[in-house]
């Protein structure tokens, strides 16, 4: 059973840290269209360094929201050759990693 949780792997290309950063700007994009308090509580994400890269629950409005927003903002700074991004089942450790965060 496919969820609303989604994993981003990078390209050795980008740098791990910049992506996150690009989430972070993703989530204060979001907090304009929900306020930082549901941004707070409604988006998970984990950071996989060995295989750079990015697990977000998009499970809620605001984690929906901000996986748009985060996929927009890498096309257009990264290119679409950069990144790759799937769901992820329900039963997946990266669901329960990015649940635990």
């Amino acid at each position: 059973m496919t969820t609303g949780v989604y994993r981003f792997t990078f390209d050795k290309g980008v740098a791990l840290t910049d992506a996150e950063a690009t989430l972070h700007l993703a989530m204060i994009a979001a907090e304009g269209l929900f306020s930082g308090a549901l941004v707070r509580m409604d988006v998970s994400f984990a950071v996989d360094e060995p295989r750079r890269g990015l697990t977000i629950d998009g499970s809620t409005a605001v984690g929906s929201a901000v996986v748009r927003m985060f996929t927009s903002f890498l096309l257009r700074e990264f290119g679409e050759d950069a990144f790759t991004v799937r769901r992820v089942e329900a039963s997946s450790p990266e669901r329960a990693a990015v649940c635990a965060a």
